[in-house]
């Protein structure tokens, strides 16, 4: 379970981001890994499809990174994760939010040689909400080495204005374009002083604050790096 302490809270309001390790045992993590490849197969265990299927067996590049948007309509593990009351209680913690429901997941599968997810805020793409802020819940299924396309935050930019949507979400040639353009208007000469790729064990809880810049760059080890994801918004 989720249990988050001061250090944590503190952490999140300086660097925007914090990571929460055993967030899932490996029983519960290899239950879910076990649920990628059906998934992507197009064998959806409840029957009904999610709201985005980005990456289709048989159609799709081998080199693109897999997603899957509101992947708990679709599979009974993945709803068991991100509609977990513990999630939804931390991220309401680290906003001060009075509660918190969850607005979309995101199932995410890299395996060796995908390629990038472009940098961005989450909060760019929340601007039909009143206020557009979002908290999301990252979660490791497999243990994450900065090579292997891990998630990568840029440190204090919680703080930046928010941006519009970038230009390419899916395998960019430069996935941080729009982030460097950010980082200049904030007074960030050098990018790479503020990027912290997250190297933590599977089944470790990543939260980042909805106008904090991240992404994933290509899976350049010999490991896929699967994630499951819940993106919370306040219940008021």
């Amino acid at each position: 379970m989720i249990a988050l302490t001061s250090d944590h809270i503190a952490a999140f309001d300086r660097d925007g981001f914090v990571a929460v390790e055993n967030a899932l045992d490996m029983a519960t993590v290899e239950a879910a890994r076990n649920r990628f490849e059906p998934m992507f197969s197009g064998k959806f265990e409840t029957g009904l499809y999610p709201d985005e299927w980005n990456w289709r067996l048989g159609k799709d590049r081998p080199d693109v990174t897999r997603q899957i948007c509101n992947g708990w309509k679709s599979d009974r593990t993945v709803a068991s994760i991100v509609l977990r009351a513990d999630v939804g209680k931390a991220c309401a913690q680290l906003r001060r939010w009075p509660g918190a429901r969850m607005c979309q997941d995101n199932v995410i599968w890299k395996p060796p040689g995908t390629k990038p997810l472009g940098f961005h805020q989450d909060d760019s793409y929340q601007l039909w909400l009143e206020p557009p802020e979002m908290v999301t819940c990252w979660i490791a299924l497999d243990d994450t080495r900065a090579d292997q396309g891990t998630i990568e935050h840029l440190k204090g930019s919680h703080r930046w204005p928010v941006a519009p949507p970038i230009r390419q979400f899916h395998a960019p040639d430069d996935p941080l374009e729009d982030a460097r353009r950010a980082a200049a208007a904030a007074g960030i000469a050098d990018i790479d002083k503020v990027i912290v790729p997250i190297v933590v064990k599977a089944g470790t809880a990543v939260f980042h604050h909805g106008r904090t810049w991240h992404g994933s760059r290509d899976n350049r080890g010999t490991n896929p790096r699967r994630s499951v994801i819940s993106h919370c918004i306040s219940a008021a």
